[in-house]
């Protein structure tokens, strides 16, 4: 006698490990939904689009995260290597991949912004690390270049801090374009969700 045993497909999808690969996470990180969701999203893009592919060979994402803006709107958060930012921002720039994601996530705004670590500043006489620390890793320089991921592919012209009668500090920033409101208001929430600091995106004039 022959007996025939059937096993239920467990195995994940072609696509599905394809996509995994997107994902540039810590050793031992478990890729969150949210995550996978994104890297099928680029891999998906990266089969079918003819303008993308090519670029998105050469990319992953470190992380995703979802941001309330208002009661109505969220913003997606994509986070990647900072050596890779560069390809993405030319996707942004010339090949729409913001408005690519955004069908793919119904219309939710997309924000893409380099993976950056703050490194604590050294106390004299105790070095906390074998080598010095980079400026670029400093809390304010990772500030800066959040303030500018935010908001690309505008261009930042111009910036004051405007100091409130209770000590605080409100950074207002003025753009190289025209933009909507419901956009300058997705650049305030995240900034201010990252650093925890206010600022304000004017448009350009």
């Amino acid at each position: 006698d022959f007996f025939f045993f059937f096993f239920p497909d467990t195995q994940p999808s072609v696509e599905m490990f394809t996509a995994k690969h997107k994902i540039k996470s810590a050793p031992k990180a478990v890729p969150s939904k949210l995550d996978e969701d994104v890297a099928t999203a680029l891999y998906e893009l990266q089969v079918n689009s003819d303008k993308l592919k090519e670029l998105l060979r050469e990319v992953q994402l470190c992380s995703a995260k979802e941001v309330d803006i208002n009661a109505n709107k969220k913003a997606i958060l994509i986070f990647v290597p900072v050596p890779q930012l560069g390809l993405y921002q030319k996707m942004i720039k010339e090949k729409s991949l913001i408005e690519e994601l955004e069908k793919k996530f119904s219309g939710k705004q997309v924000v893409i912004l380099g993976q950056r670590r703050i490194i604590a500043k050294e106390v004299r006489n105790r070095r906390l690390h074998n080598q010095k620390r980079p400026r670029n890793r400093s809390l304010t320089a990772v500030h800066e270049s959040i303030l500018e991921d935010v908001c690309f592919p505008n261009e930042i012209v111009g910036k004051r801090i405007r100091y409130r009668p209770d000590g605080s500090r409100l950074i207002k920033v003025f753009l190289n374009k025209q933009n909507q409101d419901d956009e300058l208001e997705v650049y305030q929430k995240v900034y201010k969700h990252l650093t925890g600091k206010d600022v304000e995106y004017f448009k350009g004039v």
